[in-house]
């Protein structure tokens, strides 16, 4: 109502019913727009719940994992050695060259040296005639041995000076057959023959060189002989790696001049101590060459099997490792919440690697491990499948 004068005025019903109806019908449609958008997340949530995967698990069981690792070898000669002379002498003739088969005991080589004859010469003379002093101081003790038979003839001290000077020209001839057997074998030495069956390698000198045990002539080997049917390979396996091998574990190597062939060969020796400056162990194998492809010298690449066999280890895909700025983990589902167990990873291959920790047979593990499973959060949803 309002008043213009002296008159009233009244406002219709009608526009006043229609402002509340007006008032209602945003408010129900504000009410039913909320309804509407708090069901819709609702739905959205339901969705995203029910569409987020299931966590990959597996049970932990005991394995063995078999691996290998490849290590450069060096193939050398079973046996070698550099033939030097024994005396000043010149070389006279060679027997063999480069590349010549031997068999032990064959002559190499002979030299000759003058002095030798003359001093040979001389040893033989001092013998023959020590001989001559012995065997006069024999008969002189025989004879004088068998008249002391006859009483008052022969005094003992005669005899006993006698038999002295027998003794003394004995040892005098000894020593005079040790220096003639010395001179002989200091002239065999001109001759140098073959220790073992093999192969010359190398060749330093030629006929006519001065060749001896001091000087010019000394500073190179005459030959270098080799054994070429059978080889070694020696490989040094790093400290970590020790306990794998044995002198039963056979190996596989493979040279760069032979790519599509693969070797065999088995362990033979072990040093039995660590190189000081590179801290591994020195292996040898035993490789039969008879038909001689392989030659001392070559480089081999050695594939070392690594398959022993550790109680406490366990092996477990490698995604389920998870390597942290914390340290080394794995994710053990206990009563519906993730535990980070820190472990020790041992042998490694693309798709599997060997842990240590506190673990036990049928744990159940995360099969792919990340940091966005923080430790002692809720698991709802698991999958527990095989471990590969």
């Amino acid at each position: 109502m309002r008043i213009t004068g002296n008159k009233y005025h009244f406002m219709k019903p009608a526009s006043k019913f229609a402002l509340i109806f007006l008032s209602v019908g945003v408010s129900a449609m504000a009410l039913q727009s909320c309804s509407s958008t708090e069901a819709k997340d609702d739905k959205e949530h339901k969705d995203s719940a029910a569409a987020a995967p299931a966590l990959e698990a597996f049970t932990l069981q005991q394995g063995q994992l078999s691996t290998s690792i490849k290590i450069p070898g060096e193939l050398v000669a079973f046996q070698r050695v550099d033939l030097y002379a024994k005396v000043s002498s010149f070389v006279k003739k060679l027997y063999v060259d480069v590349g010549s088969e031997v068999k032990a005991g064959q002559l190499l080589v002979t030299m000759e040296a003058p002095e030798l004859n003359s001093q040979l010469s001389g040893a033989e003379s001092r013998l023959k005639s020590q001989e001559a002093i012995y065997l006069s101081s024999k008969a002189t003790y025989d004879r004088l041995l068998e008249t002391s038979k006859t009483p008052g003839t022969v005094s003992q001290n005669d005899l006993d000076i006698a038999y002295a000077k027998q003794k003394s020209d004995l040892a005098q001839l000894e020593a005079a057959k040790a220096s003639y057997r010395e001179v002989g074998d200091t002239r065999n030495y001109l001759e140098i023959r073959a220790p073992f069956s093999g192969v010359i390698s190398r060749r330093n000198v030629s006929a006519g060189a001065y060749v001896g045990p001091a000087g010019k002539g000394s500073d190179l080997p005459i030959f270098t002989l080799q054994e070429q049917k059978k080889l070694r390979l020696v490989v040094s396996i790093p400290e970590a790696y020790n306990s794998y091998l044995n002198n039963n574990s056979e190996v596989k190597f493979t040279t760069k001049s032979m790519l599509n062939q693969t070797f065999t060969a088995k362990v033979s020796r072990l040093s039995g101590a660590l190189d000081e400056r590179l801290r591994s162990q020195s292996i040898e194998m035993d490789v039969i060459n008879d038909n001689k492809q392989l030659l001392p010298g070559m480089v081999a690449e050695v594939a070392i099997p690594l398959s022993g066999n550790h109680a406490s280890a366990f092996v477990v895909p490698s995604k389920a490792v998870l390597n942290s700025t914390q340290g080394v983990y794995v994710i053990k589902v206990v009563n519906g919440k993730a535990l980070w167990v820190p472990v020790k990873t041992g042998r490694k291959t693309d798709e599997q690697t060997e842990i240590f920790g506190d673990l036990a047979l049928n744990d159940t593990l995360i099969k792919v491990a990340s940091e966005e499973i923080r430790d002692s959060s809720a698991i709802k949803h698991v999958n527990v499948t095989g471990a590969k």
